[in-house]
C-alpha cells in the first residue's frame, strides 16, 4: 500500500465506530499499547500502565524536559508523563475520534496546561528542528508505510543529545512467513520491522540505539489477555462495534498470539540517543 493510502487507512480505522467501541471498552479508554504483566490475571490497564512506567525509566525526564509522543492514541502516557514529572507533553495523532478522547480526558483530569493534542501525521511533522528533548511513541509505527521517515523526523525534531524511547511489534530475523501472513493482512501491510531495521536505521539517521530491553513474552501474553476480555465482554462490545467487527477481531487477537507463540514477532522497550 501507498504511504498516502496507508494513512488514510490508520485514520479511518481508528476513527471508525468499531475501533472506538472496541478500543474504549476493553482498554479502558486511556491506553492503546502493549502491556508488561507480572501477574496472570493482571488487568490490561494496570499492565499497559507499567508499560508506561518502565519506559519512562529509560529516559531523562524532568520538569523541563519537552516530549513528544507520537501515535499518542488516548494520551494516557502523556498525562502519565504530565503527571509525574510535570513537563509539558505534545500529542501527535491521526484520529480526530481519538484526539477528542485525549482533549477530553486531559481536561477531565486538570492536565490541559502540560498536555496539548495536534491531529497529524508522524511522517511529516509539523514542528521545528530541535523541538525536543524527548520523542515518545508506543506500537504505532508499525502502521507506517515508511517507518524510515518517521524515524528520520523523529531525529530531526530531537535536540542533539536528545532522546527517542519507543516500542514497536517487530518481526524476528527467522520469522516464518506463513505463521506471520495472518498478522500482516489483519493490518494491510507487507511487513512489520526489525530489531536489525531500528537498529541500521537509527545509526545511519544519528540516533543510534542504545538500548533494547526485550520484553517480547509479553506482546502474545497482551493479546491473549485483550482476547480474554473481549470474550469476557462480547455482548456489550458487539452492541458497540458490530459483529463483523468483533468476529475480524476474535481472529486477528488470536493470529497474534500464535505468530508470538511461535517465535515470528519480537517487542521491547528500545531506546536511542542523539549525537551531538
Amino acid at each position: 500500500m501507498a504511504q498516502d493510502e496507508q494513512v488514510d487507512a490508520t485514520r479511518a480505522y481508528y476513527d471508525s465506530d468499531g475501533a472506538e467501541g472496541f478500543y474504549s471498552t476493553i482498554w479502558g479508554g486511556e491506553d492503546l499499547h502493549i502491556g508488561i504483566y507480572t501477574a496472570e490475571n493482571e488487568t490490561i490497564r494496570e499492565a499497559s500502565r507499567r508499560t508506561v512506567a518502565t519506559m519512562a525509566d529509560h529516559a531523562p525526564l524532568s520538569g523541563d524536559s519537552r516530549v513528544l509522543d507520537v501515535g499518542a492514541g488516548y494520551g494516557g502516557s502523556a498525562r502519565y508523563l504530565a503527571r509525574t514529572y510535570s513537563c509539558p507533553v505534545t500529542c501527535l495523532n491521526l484520529s480526530k475520534v481519538q484526539n477528542d478522547r485525549n482533549r477530553r480526558l486531559t481536561e477531565e483530569q486538570s492536565l490541559s496546561e502540560l498536555v496539548s493534542v495536534v491531529e497529524g501525521n508522524f511522517e511529516e511533522l509539523p514542528f521545528g528542528s530541535g523541538s525536543f528533548d524527548v520523542v515518545w511513541s508506543q506500537d504505532a509505527i508499525l502502521h507506517s508505510a515508511n517507518r524510515r521517515q518517521v524515524l528520520a523526523e523523529v531525529a530531526r525534531v530531537l535536540i542533539p543529545g536528545g532522546t527517542f524511547v519507543c516500542t514497536d511489534p517487530m518481526q524476528t530475523e527467522n520469522a516464518d512467513e506463513a505463521t506471520l501472513a495472518p498478522v500482516l493482512e489483519r493490518l494491510n501491510l507487507s511487513s512489520l520491522a526489525s530489531l536489525a531495521f531500528y537498529r541500521d536505521t537509527g545509526a545511519e539517521l544519528g540516533i543510534p540505539m542504545t538500548t533494547f530491553d526485550d520484553r517480547s513474552p509479553h506482546l502474545w501474553r497482551h493479546y491473549g489477555r485483550v482476547l480474554e476480555e473481549l470474550e469476557a465482554h462480547e455482548t456489550l462490545v458487539r452492541e458497540k462495534s458490530g459483529d463483523a467487527y468483533v468476529d475480524r477481531m476474535k481472529r486477528g487477537l488470536a493470529n497474534w498470539v500464535a505468530a508470538g507463540r511461535n517465535g515470528a514477532l519480537a517487542w521491547g522497550i528500545m531506546v536511542f540517543d542523539k549525537t551531538d
